[in-house]
């Protein structure tokens, strides 16, 4: 997945405590673009139309660098996603653990172990 502008705009808000509204239409790839295509919004109007700003609250090498950092970040994770999906579900482990528990049938635990294990194993922690 890629990271797009408005993930960086909106960590950029978050980090800043702003609430910088914005239209995009289209998506930038250097700075000519960005200052055409972001609209930061100023205010609205006595009909409540938007009244966009003359000016953007982040430049174009802030928003080029939180979305590099953003993605880094999201690629690095990749193993924990894959984990996450690979994983028994956990229906699995509580019929697994039920039937060991009430049932005294251990089958299924152990073959939940084995597979828990096995993600662990062919997906270790980054």
């Amino acid at each position: 997945m890629a990271i797009d502008i408005s993930e960086a705009i909106q960590s950029l808000n978050t980090k800043g405590g702003n609430t910088h509204e914005y239209v995009i239409t289209g998506t930038p790839t250097n700075e000519t673009e960005y200052k055409s295509l972001v609209q930061f919004v100023k205010s609205e109007d006595a009909n409540g139309i938007a009244v966009f700003s003359s000016t953007q609250p982040y430049t174009w090498s802030q928003i080029s660098t939180e979305q590099a950092a953003l993605q880094t970040t999201y690629n690095s994770l990749a193993y924990a996603r894959e984990r996450a999906e690979a994983y028994p579900s956990q229906k699995d482990f509580m019929e697994a653990y039920t039937e060991k528990e009430i049932g005294g049938d251990s089958t299924k635990w152990d073959a939940y172990k084995t597979a828990y294990n096995k993600v662990r194993t062919d997906n270790p922690k980054g």
